[in-house]
């Protein structure tokens, strides 16, 4: 589904990602872990065309480095950035709308579909995004994102700052969508979160890729959680 070889990255004249070499199959779950300022978020940001990307990035096998974010949305990839980037002044209704693509085809998510699972966000359809919790308003970025239809979403920090059972409604909410067959590569910083839904992890130092394995690869592997990971 992605693959991602030699990737590369800057800010300005500061070298960010050092030669990234990923993949996500269609369905899986993978967390991209890694201590704050590994380079996680920046990778997500460069294979959705945020930041210039030097390397290799293919979707279903066909190369969208170099592309612009609309066009490489348009051909199936979803991003819920880490701000959620909601807009405060549309109803939750009005955003959920606004995920929807251009002469987009009957995909598989609807906004009942959005509103059924979600009866927080049913409650509160017509109120202006702004008022929202920051569950409800994660809940939110994400459903805007599926609204789409994409076949692999990234998501940045999914459960960062929510409450214990918010992290779980949002950890049923990713499951969910794996199970309709919609890859998620998944930034997270719960180690116990990505160890429980993910199929595969990558852990990230230094804009490299230092760890690629499974999660009991990882969970029996102290010396790249004590050196790597925030634990």
């Amino acid at each position: 589904m992605l693959e991602v070889e030699g990737l590369h990255a800057y800010y300005g004249k500061s070298h960010i990602l050092h030669g990234v070499t990923m993949r996500v199959g269609a369905g899986e779950i993978v967390s991209l872990l890694g201590r704050n300022g590994a380079g996680r978020s920046t990778t997500v940001k460069t294979i959705m065309g945020e930041v210039a990307p030097i390397g290799s990035v293919r979707l279903r096998g066909e190369r969208i480095d170099g592309r612009k974010p609309h066009e490489i949305a348009r051909l199936g990839l979803g991003y819920v950035p880490e701000n959620r980037d909601i807009f405060p002044r549309l109803t939750v209704r009005e955003n959920l709308l606004l995920g929807l693509k251009p002469r987009q085809a009957k995909g598989r998510w609807s906004m009942d579909d959005m509103l059924a699972m979600f009866p927080q966000l049913a409650a509160r359809a017509d109120a202006p995004g702004g008022v929202l919790s920051g569950g409800e308003q994660q809940m939110l970025a994400i459903c805007r994102t599926l609204m789409g239809d994409p076949d692999l979403v990234m998501v940045d920090e999914p459960t960062e700052g929510l409450a214990p059972q918010v992290v779980e409604l949002v950890r049923a909410l990713l499951e969910k969508i794996a199970q309709r067959g919609v890859a998620i590569l998944m930034i997270e910083q719960k180690l116990t979160i990505a160890l429980a839904i993910s199929h595969r992890v990558y852990v990230m130092g230094h804009g490299r890729v230092v760890f690629e394995g499974t999660p009991g690869d990882l969970a029996a592997d102290e010396a790249v959680r004590k050196e790597w990971l925030e634990v």
